[in-house]
């Protein structure tokens, strides 16, 4: 049978019917209404960092980033009850790869931003910005690999680590274990009615006078940094021109909180991996 001079060949005739199909899909898709992405945060609760799982990194705030379309990430959060050399505070931005086990491994890290308050209350207020290094754009190894980007910290511990210390109190006393005289109460001087020599009879058994040494009344917060610290009021992928402060280890804007970065990223420090 004779072939067409105009002939299209079949395979071509597909391909121009594909390219057809996709211009029509881009024509009916909705206008986006950000230009970068958006990631909901959820807040984990803040505590104080005394030497739980040995004060190791703790999520205060996860945003899902999977699908990203940028490879640099802005976020801001707000801290409070931070004080210089009682309470303060080492946060860092970390990102994470899921599996469908419940499993989570850290990607990537900012270097450790040390936020020391100020010698009065103030509510600090921080932005941060950073390079995550992780994958971008929708091509993942597998589709059910997400990843997340999380606000961590723990209490910064220093030289003092703020040990508990101890008082003396001259004061009369008794075991716990042991019963108190009856006759007239352990108070009740019998033969030294003034008190003034401090002497206790023999009809007073179990109970003393002396040096008694007691822990020092510290709260848990001047003992183990009990600061408040938000969760990111929000945490956006942004284009290169709009934060090009962004780098691997991080950039941040401090305000009315004493701040400094530490030791650089660093993916094998220890942390809560649920």
């Amino acid at each position: 049978m004779p072939t067409q001079a105009n002939a299209v060949p079949p395979s071509l005739v597909n391909e121009l019917a594909e390219v057809k199909r996709r211009l029509s899909a881009i024509e009916r898709a909705p206008a986006p209404v950000n230009t970068f992405d958006r990631y909901p945060a959820v807040e984990w609760a803040a505590q104080g960092r005394p030497a739980v799982g040995g004060n190791i990194w703790s999520s205060v705030s996860i945003a899902n980033a999977t699908g990203l379309t940028f490879d640099r990430v802005e976020c801001k959060f707000i801290t409070d009850f931070l004080y210089p050399g009682k309470r303060e505070a080492e946060v860092r931005l970390a990102a994470f790869r899921h599996t469908g086990k419940g499993e989570r491994e850290i990607v990537s890290a900012s270097a450790v931003l040390n936020l020391t308050g100020m010698t009065e209350r103030r509510i600090g207020s921080v932005v941060m910005r950073w390079v995550h290094g992780i994958p971008y754009g929708w091509d993942y190894a597998d589709d059910t690999t997400i990843y997340t980007i999380e606000l961590q910290h723990r209490y910064k511990t220093g030289p003092e680590d703020h040990t508990p210390s101890t008082v003396d109190v001259f004061s009369f006393w008794k075991p716990t274990n042991k019963a108190a005289p009856s006759t007239g109460g352990p108070m009740d001087m019998a033969n030294n009615a003034g008190y003034q020599t401090m002497v206790l009879p023999d009809s007073r058994p179990n109970v003393y006078a002396g040096w008694v040494t007691i822990p020092e009344i510290v709260g848990d917060s001047d003992l183990y940094g009990s600061y408040s610290i938000s969760a990111m009021q929000y945490c956006v992928g942004l284009p290169t021109e709009r934060i090009p402060e962004a780098s691997a280890k991080g950039w941040a804007w401090v305000r009315n909180s004493g701040a400094s970065w530490g030791r650089d990223p660093d993916i094998t420090e220890p942390y809560f991996s649920v």
